[in-house]
Order: structure tokens, then C-alpha cells, then sequence
């Protein structure tokens, strides 16, 4: 963590466990990968999903009691913004919330499955977009499940609990997103209900993993752009040192370092009030620094053969997801009741 944001550092062991998650996501890192595919079914890729499996990281928050890796919201953040440099596609974020709930509700078999990376479980959660509020009327279609067409199970919260469910025993409508992934509408009988999971605490971490996510996806384009702001000419020099320029680079890096300390006071304390400012923050900055990236970079990053633009589509997608930038800010303000002073 940086101590410059103001923030007081993560502990020696709690960085270099982070810093061994960052590592272990090396071999992601490949935007060409992402590029590939999109716009296919199921989006992703069955045996990137297998080793991700294999690297503990589908459990890296579930108990090691239940098989996981037992860590916490330090290590999920820099796995999920090493991830987001890479524009992973895979659903790792909702199954990994999933791999919790499964856990917590005492679902061994099923549990077992995903953290093998033979299942691919997704919680179906919400019945409306952009939503904070958790649908448990299992009568009414579950919608924006991201990557919903690869999943092989369901987890629907009920009145009763949660539901598990085959996602051959569902139907499933899917949409394309415009970063060439899908969300998915589902609708299901009840199916059968494994016990009792706390979705609230659940959400808050998906939250703030997105938020990382979106986090490294605006350092990876903000890095872009700098070595295009150093080597394209103009005027027998470099863009970079046009004055106009390099003010709209300062205000970019700007709303990363925000996002940065934000991001990483929540990893520390993943609090609702944290989580929602942290998630708040990287949705509003990812839009920013995205359109600032491709405006830096003139009309090549506009185009589709130019990587830049796939950052700004995932950030259009994961902005939303699990709660927009105004429902947070409302969220936040909602639980940190000494700022109405302010």
C-alpha cells in the first residue's frame, strides 16, 4: 500500500502475501487473450478457469476449514487488479462471492466442484440493474448475471434461504455486453435450499473486487497511453510535452491515486461504508480516465485493432455491476452519518 495516499501501510506479511497473489497472476496478463474472446460462448476460457482453480483462486476468501485459501480482502484486491490489466474475462469475481456463500451455507459437494474449476457457479441475485437490494422472491426473473451462459450451477437467495440450482434445469437469456461478454436473465423454479448465507457482506466484497479490477484496468490504459504520449510526433516533438497534454495526464493519474487509497483502506477494512466509497470512486474514475486515455491517444484509440478501447468497454460493463457509482455514493453517505455535518 502507498504510504503517500495517507493511508497507514499494510503489515509486512499481509503485503508480501499480496505481492505472491500479484506474481501468481503473471501468466494473465495477456490482453490478446481477452481480445480472442469475445463475442464467443461462453466467453471464457474452460481451461484458464481450470488453472485459476488450480492457483487457490476461486477460494482464496473461503475458510481453509471449507477447502479455501482462508485470505482476505488484501490478497482478493491484488489478485483482481492484476486481473484487470489483463481484461481476464473469466466470471472469477461472482464465483468466487459464490464459493463464500456455498461455504457459509455448509454445501460441501457442489463447494468442492468450483474450487476444483469442474463447476462454474453464479449467484442470481438481483431482479432489476443496478441495484443494491437483494431479490429473494424466487417467482421473479433474475437478471445481469454476468457470463451467465457458462454457468453449471445457480445460487438463488429465497425467503428460506438459498437455492441451488442446475443451470440446465433453468432458462437462461443472454446479451451481448459491448466488451464482447454477456450478462444473463434467468428463470427458474425454486430449487433446493442448502441453508442460510449472508448475501449483504458477500456483495460489499464483489463490490470492492470490481473496484479493484477497474483499478488496474486504468493503470494498464494509463500506461498505454503514456509510452504513446512519448514516442508519437508532432511538430519534430514528442505529444507528450505539450502543455495541454500533460495537464490532462497530471488530472488522469490524479483520479488513479485516489482510487488507489480508497481502494486500498477498504481492502484493509472492507466495512460496508469503505466498500461503497471504494466502489463508488473506481466506477466514476475508470469512466474518466478511460475517455481521457483515448482522447490522449487521438484517433488510433478509437479503434478496435488498438487495445485501449477494450479497457473503456470493460469499464462500461463492471461500472454498474454490483451497484453503480450513485447508489454507492448514497450508500456511503447513508452509513457515515458524522459527514452530514461536514
Amino acid at each position: 500500500m502507498s504510504e503517500a495516499a495517507g493511508i497507514p501501510p499494510y503489515s509486512e506479511d499481509q503485503a508480501e502475501s499480496a505481492r505472491l497473489v500479484r506474481e501468481s497472476a503473471a501468466g494473465f496478463l495477456d490482453v490478446g487473450r481477452a481480445r480472442a474472446l469475445r463475442f464467443t460462448m461462453p466467453g471464457f476460457s474452460r481451461e484458464a478457469w481450470r488453472e485459476m482453480a488450480q492457483l487457490g483462486w476461486i477460494g482464496l476468501l473461503v475458510p481453509e476449514s471449507a477447502g479455501g485459501a482462508g485470505l482476505s480482502m488484501i490478497e482478493m484486491c491484488a489478485l483482481a487488479e492484476e486481473l484487470g490489466r489483463g481484461l481476464a474475462p473469466e466470471p472469477l469475481i461472482p464465483c468466487a462471492i459464490s464459493a463464500l456463500l456455498l461455504a457459509e451455507a455448509g454445501e460441501r459437494e457442489v463447494l468442492g466442484q468450483l474450487l476444483a474449476g469442474e463447476a462454474v457457479v453464479l449467484t442470481a441475485w438481483q431482479d432489476r440493474p443496478n441495484t443494491l437490494e437483494v431479490c429473494t422472491d424466487l417467482d421473479r426473473p433474475r437478471c445481469s448475471v454476468p457470463m451467465a451462459g457458462g454457468a453449471t450451477h445457480l445460487l438463488l437467495p429465497g425467503p428460506d434461504g438459498l437455492h441451488l440450482l442446475k443451470a440446465a434445469d433453468c432458462t437462461i437469456t443472454t446479451e451481448t455486453t459491448v466488451d464482447g461478454g454477456h450478462i444473463g436473465t434467468v428463470r427458474a423454479q425454486p430449487g433446493r435450499p442448502i441453508g442460510q448465507a449472508a448475501l449483504g457482506p458477500a456483495l460489499d466484497r464483489a463490490a470492492l473486487a470490481t473496484a479493484a479490477y477497474l483499478l488496474g484496468g486504468m493503470e494498464a490504459a494509463f500506461a498505454m497511453t503514456l509510452s504513446y504520449l512519448k514516442t508519437r510526433q508532432q511538430f519534430g516533438r514528442p505529444i507528450g510535452s505539450f502543455q495541454a497534454l500533460q495537464h490532462k495526464a497530471v488530472d488522469t493519474r490524479l483520479q488513479i491515486a485516489l482510487t488507489r487509497a480508497v481502494v486500498e483502506e477498504a481492502a484493509a477494512r472492507p466495512e460496508p461504508a469503505l466498500c461503497s466509497r471504494a466502489k463508488a470512486r473506481a466506477s466514476e474514475a475508470a469512466m474518466l480516465v478511460q475517455q481521457n486515455c483515448l482522447q490522449m491517444s487521438g484517433g488510433i484509440g478509437y479503434t478496435d485493432q488498438y487495445d485501449l478501447g477494450l479497457y473503456l468497454r470493460k469499464a462500461m460493463v463492471l461500472a454498474p455491476a454490483f451497484g453503480g457509482p450513485a447508489l454507492h455514493r448514497a450508500r456511503f453517505m447513508a452509513l457515515s452519518p458524522e459527514l452530514e455535518e461536514v
